[in-house]
């Protein structure tokens, strides 16, 4: 018989850099995780550590096609989070959003599973009211080079409510904002990978603007931990509920304490903000406060050296610019490399 404390969980984009955080928590709850990915910006290399678990599987599969399993839970997180990555092939990115979303809630409807939604703070696009709260409708441009993702995730949102109210589906939507930490991908173009990974290798470290749009930075333990406090809450409580931390830095800010935090001699350079870039992004997150008793605890000097010491040792592994190789190939320290290298 079926174990009744034991739960089958199903996670799209598991082998990503938020899923595959998830799959690590939800195993070590004891439940049996199906991880499914198309390896599109997901890699196996992210799951090296549960691969061999025996409560856990691993399937390539892409969520704009239907799915037939048997589970318990859904967590949907499948779809490429940043703008270099959704940008490229935009109609994808909305047909794994919009597709992706009725695939998985047919699943859901057939096998009478609990699904939650990861949405983004990108439905709010470039907000009017701040901090950002739940029942803000959002200010975002329809027809601009990052509505595939936009307006997807708005659209995914729209889905799951409709199946709440149409078939009583239990459904969660989570509104994610800026999340960090270590398997961010290298080449993401995201904010915080980009000036570490900048900051290490000696590059001018690109600020947007003049650097005073601001974001929220929230670890990726925080974020998992009210991913699973959402999923757990009573079956009323469907969301959406706003998912960050409310301490806002400027991005300027960020650049600056990563450069003093990594010994780096990176200059900062300055470059046109890009096209529907939010000029200001905070979460407002009393609801998740009052309903889940979650709210972010890791400070962002915490979570920063911890990616910091996660990208210094991927970028150990690889060969750089001629004559450039991080210190672990070579011996030296940080700041003999980038001596080397200048």
């Amino acid at each position: 018989m079926k174990d009744s404390t034991r739960k089958r969980v199903l996670v799209t984009g598991g082998a990503g850099f938020l899923g595959s955080h998830l799959v690590e928590a939800l195993l070590a709850e004891g439940h049996d995780v199906l991880c499914v990915d198309n390896f599109y910006t997901g890699t196996k290399d992210n799951l090296l550590g549960v691969l061999a678990h025996p409560r856990f599987e691993l399937l390539r599969h892409d969520v704009t096609f239907p799915l037939y399993v048997e589970v318990d839970e859904i967590y949907n997180l499948a779809c490429p989070a940043s703008p270099v990555h959704y940008q490229f092939d935009p109609v994808q990115t909305t047909k794994t959003s919009v597709h992706g979303a009725i695939n998985m809630l047919g699943l859901a409807k057939r096998v009478k599973a609990k699904i939650l939604q990861a949405s983004t703070s990108e439905v709010y696009g470039d907000p009017t009211v701040h901090p950002q709260k739940e029942n803000y409708w959002g200010h975002v441009n329809p027809v601009g080079s990052r509505s595939c993702y936009d307006e997807g995730k708005r659209c995914a949102e729209t889905l799951f409510f409709d199946y709440r109210r149409q078939h009583n589906l239990p459904v969660k939507v989570a509104r994610i904002f800026n999340t960090y930490g270590p398997r961010m991908h290298p080449n993401d173009g995201r904010v915080v990978s980009n000036f570490i990974v900048q900051a290490l290798k000696g590059a001018p470290i690109t600020v947007y603007g003049k650097g005073r749009q601001t974001r929220s930075f929230c670890y990726v333990s925080d974020l998992i931990a009210g991913l699973l406090r959402l999923m757990a809450s009573d079956d009323e409580f469907t969301g959406p509920v706003n998912l960050g931390n409310p301490h806002e830095s400027t991005v300027l800010e960020l650049a600056e304490t990563i450069v003093e935090m990594t010994g780096s001699r990176s200059p900062i350079v300055f470059d046109p903000l890009p096209a529907d870039d939010p000029a200001r992004r905070c979460p407002d997150i009393t609801l998740a406060k009052a309903m889940l008793d979650w709210q972010p605890r890791v400070p962002l000097r915490a979570g920063l050296a911890q990616t910091i010491d996660y990208f210094d040792a991927l970028l150990a592994r690889e060969v750089r610019a001629p004559g450039f190789r991080v210190a672990a190939l070579d011996g030296y320290s940080r700041d003999q490399v980038w001596k080397n290298s200048t």
